[in-house]
């Protein structure tokens, strides 16, 4: 099985550009049209069977009211599941375009599960879990704060033991103080990083960070892994080809 991992950014690109006319602000507010359609083609050339998407637009004035986790599944023959970000009852679930900021899910595989949890910190809260006949994923978009992170990986070591089938945990991790958070909560949860090199992840064009993880399980046997240089978004993308043992 493959399976892509992205955070897109919601199509806004990245760069000198991103930042006007307001630094740190103005990309977010611009239409993202026209490098959406690039991330479209881009993820159909990979024929992934599961794709996990972080900072997709479910459908805001900024992406012309396109909810993109639909548009994107509808593209390369995938059914979509996804969810805003932020905690329930958050005051950014009723801001224009923040409230329709979200994750996803994208499948071609069938009698996939989909649940929905939440980390009781941060403001960035949501846990999407999809279920399949041989693995369970779990999709993340940890916070900004380091201690509200270690909190966040606590609650995840609690989900990945509680599964009873094996486990992928995926998304893009924050990890701002360096490697060591993400060693720790490998550790506890019983988990490696499909990325044995280590290879950094963000910004995309030149990349210094590992900030997007694949994580997984003991009986998830990986067979590749690679980061294309495609500077859709201010992340790599993350492919893995996997096969669970005992399967065929």
């Amino acid at each position: 099985m493959r399976l892509l991992l992205y955070n897109m950014r919601y199509a806004t690109g990245h760069g000198a550009r991103f930042h006007f006319p307001l630094p740190g602000v103005g990309g977010y507010l611009r239409g993202t049209s026209r490098n959406f359609q690039r991330i479209v083609q881009f993820i159909g050339s990979l024929s992934p069977d599961i794709v996990g998407l972080i900072e997709v637009d479910m459908g805001s004035v900024r992406s012309s009211t396109i909810n993109q986790a639909e548009a994107i599944g509808a593209a390369i023959g995938h059914s979509s599941a996804y969810q805003n970000k932020y905690g329930l009852g958050s005051i950014n679930q009723r801001l224009p375009i923040i409230r329709k900021q979200g994750n996803a899910f994208l499948t071609r595989l069938p009698n996939a599960i989909q649940r929905i949890h939440y980390f009781d910190l941060g403001i960035k809260r949501l846990i999407m879990e999809l279920e399949l006949d041989e693995v369970c994923l779990f999709l993340v978009h940890l916070s900004l704060k380091f201690r509200h992170r270690q909190y966040q990986m606590h609650h995840l070591v609690s989900l990945v033991r509680s599964a009873h089938k094996p486990v992928i945990v995926a998304g893009d991790f924050n990890t701002l103080w360096g490697s060591y958070e993400i060693d720790l909560f490998a550790a506890a949860a019983g988990l490696h990083s499909a990325n044995a090199r280590n290879l950094p992840s963000w910004p995309s064009n030149r990349p210094s960070r590992q900030l997007d993880f694949i994580l997984h399980g003991p009986k998830v046997e990986i067979t590749h892994f690679e980061m294309p240089q495609v500077e859709f978004s201010d992340h790599l993308p993350l492919i893995c080809d996997f096969r669970v043992q005992g399967t065929h």
